[in-house]
């Protein structure tokens, strides 16, 4: 050890939290050597302090991260489950559709039960009018659109003005969405299943 300089950890115990003073060789405390020590400390405190913030933001920001990643993954988890809430519906109101087109045969259901079942089938367009649901406008002569029909059948005909046109329209079609809203875009759900005139 150099006898010109006697630190205080030779003296005292070295303890947490205790400045330590730098004495020279008479047993005086050294002023500039304590100073350049303390303001190593600090520099290395101030470094310490730096990475343990840095670290912190670190963590926050992940956090954040992390808790947007997982609003838009249970987002993305509910939009799955009601779309495929809604598309098994749909065979139900299939199934209206086609009790209502036969108008003759619906007509001669009592009158009572025909309001009845009527209203059901208003209470499920309902809840997917909730869900931003609704039926797309098919007519029979609009022209068939592969993004908006599927053709299940063919029907031959001579009328050169009928071609590629709808003919019947065996399934209405669904959107999800609302085009008046700020995202402006309704989507396919299931297209309207139709038939369409060809010619011969």
């Amino acid at each position: 050890m150099n006898e010109e300089e006697i630190k205080t950890e030779d003296i005292i115990p070295e303890e947490e939290d205790v400045v330590e003073f730098v004495y020279n060789a008479d047993g005086e405390e050294d002023l500039k050597a304590t100073l350049k020590k303390v303001r190593k400390d600090l520099k290395e405190a101030k470094n310490k302090e730096g990475e343990y913030l840095t670290a912190l933001q670190r963590e926050r920001a992940d956090f954040i991260n992390y808790k947007k990643d997982e609003a838009e993954r249970l987002k993305g988890v509910r939009s799955y489950a009601e779309e495929n809430f809604i598309l098994d519906l749909l065979p139900a109101l299939d199934s209206y559709d086609m009790a209502f087109s036969n108008r003759e045969a619906w007509e001669k259901v009592d009158k009572n039960w025909r309001i009845g079942v009527e209203y059901i089938h208003q209470q499920i367009l309902k809840v997917l009018a909730d869900y931003n649901v609704s039926q797309m406008t098919t007519k029979v002569g609009d022209t068939f659109d592969p993004n908006l029909h599927q053709s299940m059948e063919t029907i031959e005909t001579d009328d050169k003005e009928k071609e590629h046109t709808i003919a019947v329209i065996v399934q209405s079609g669904y959107k999800l969405g609302d085009p008046s809203s700020p995202s402006g875009q309704a989507r396919i759900i299931r297209p309207a299943g139709v038939k369409v005139f060809a010619i011969k």
